[in-house]
Order: structure tokens, then C-alpha cells, then sequence
């Protein structure tokens, strides 16, 4: 009967170790699960900066100010009838 004891316990042992430390259990699943979470905070940033170039390519798809504004700032575009001030700090 002793033996049967044996068995059992070796087996019960066998199978905890399969469940909490063998590919596949439940300490792969907790690592699964930071993946997962850090992957989704990844994917939130994505998502709120594909909305943000969303936006600017609607307004550039349909108002001038947005063009405007762009070549003001990337190409120094000035319109007519504007002026141009030029500020040059002196050198003590």
C-alpha cells in the first residue's frame, strides 16, 4: 500500500510541476499577460498618433489654413501684403 502512496504523490508532483513551471502553465501565462499589457499601452500611443496625423491629413485635405500654416513654419512663406520682421541679437 505503500507504494501506491508513493505513486500517487510522485504523480500529484508531476502534474504541479507541469501546471506551475513547465512551458505552459501558469507562469508563462503571467508573463503572457505583461506582454500583453505593455503591448497594449504601445498600441494606445500608436492609436492616439495615427488620430493626431488622421486629423491633420483631413484639414489638409480640406482647408488652405492648414498648407499655410505649414509653409510659414517649415519654409518661412510669407504671404503678400505681410511684412517680414527679421530680429538679430547683438553680441556683447
Amino acid at each position: 500500500m505503500k507504494w501506491v502512496t508513493l505513486v500517487l504523490i510522485a504523480a500529484l508532483a508531476c502534474f504541479q510541476y507541469n501546471l506551475w513551471i513547465a512551458k505552459g502553465g501558469w507562469r508563462d501565462m503571467w508573463h503572457l499577460q505583461d506582454r500583453v499589457a505593455v503591448q497594449e499601452e504601445k498600441n494606445q500611443a500608436l492609436a492616439l498618433r495615427n488620430s493626431a496625423l488622421a486629423a491633420e491629413v483631413m484639414d489638409l485635405a480640406e482647408g488652405q489654413d492648414a498648407i499655410a500654416e505649414i509653409a510659414r513654419v517649415d519654409l518661412g512663406y510669407i504671404q503678400s501684403g505681410e511684412t517680414y520682421y527679421r530680429l538679430v541679437r547683438r553680441n556683447p
